[in-house]
């Protein structure tokens, strides 16, 4: 079995007589290379690339082999365990799939979800109780909200969300008037959440919407950079009027 060939390729490269570079590694140290993969992943489905998306989802599962096999070498549990837990979770927290109750759309089924959720975790666990920190803002702000929403507490339309956000953008103008530093970093990160708030209303992932619209900005970006170039100059030495006008010829260019 491939998977388990896997396991024994990583033990012997954390062997003795292994590989230097994966024997030094820790928990900490992959930290950064996982989240990477995580993102590289991200990427080949954003491509519709299914050949790299093969081979990134490939890198991630090493990570997790790599992850269970440390823990496994300090003793606390091994892949085995990994696997047998998440299994004992899916079936657990879909009864209406593995058991008898029944959940008539998706939102139901998220419902009962964190229901289920709260149960395992005890009397006096908060619907906000996860480990979310190490996660993008835009990614944190949202699940949330998410979290907040399954249990009634929510805006019922976008609509409602708008008139918000005219209300944090008032406060942010405010804030900048009187000229307080910390209100003002208070206020744009309301506005912020608002936003989010509002995205997730039009069942937009902000975090995705954000980085499509970072590409965007940097492919046009480099277009006018190309564009000057072309007539052997650089944008420092270029006015912003000008500029203004090669940006709307950028998106003339690439229809986007």
């Amino acid at each position: 079995m491939s998977l388990d060939r896997l396991h024994e390729i990583v033990s012997r490269l954390r062997a003795p007589d292994g590989c230097p570079w994966d024997r030094e590694q820790t928990h900490a140290s992959l930290r950064a290379g996982l989240i990477e993969e995580c993102y590289e992943v991200v990427d080949a489905i954003n491509r519709s690339d299914d050949s790299n998306l093969r081979e990134e989802l490939g890198d991630l599962l090493l990570h997790v082999v790599f992850h269970a096999q440390l823990a496994e070498e300090r003793g606390v549990f091994a892949f085995d365990a990994v696997a047998a837990g998440i299994c004992e979770k899916l079936v657990r927290r879909h009864p209406h799939v593995f058991g008898d109750d029944v959940a008539a759309d998706t939102e139901e089924v998220l419902q009962r979800w964190e229901h289920i959720k709260r149960q395992e975790k005890g009397e006096g666990a908060s619907i906000m109780d996860g480990r979310d920190s190490a996660q993008p803002a835009l990614m944190q702000a949202q699940n949330v909200q998410k979290k907040a929403a399954r249990v009634g507490f929510d805006w019922k339309q976008a609509d409602e969300v708008f008139s918000k956000l005219e209300e944090e953008i008032a406060e942010l103008r405010a804030a900048i008037a009187q000229g307080h530093p910390e209100a003002v970093e208070d206020e744009m990160g309301d506005l912020l959440f608002t936003v989010v708030n509002l995205s997730r209303k039009l069942n937009v992932d902000a975090e995705m919407a954000l980085s499509a619209s970072t590409a965007k900005f940097i492919r046009r970006f480099q277009w006018i950079e190309d564009s000057l170039a072309a007539d052997g100059r650089v944008v420092e030495n270029t006015s912003l009027d000008e500029l203004e006008i090669r940006w709307n010829q950028a998106k003339m260019q690439l229809h986007q």
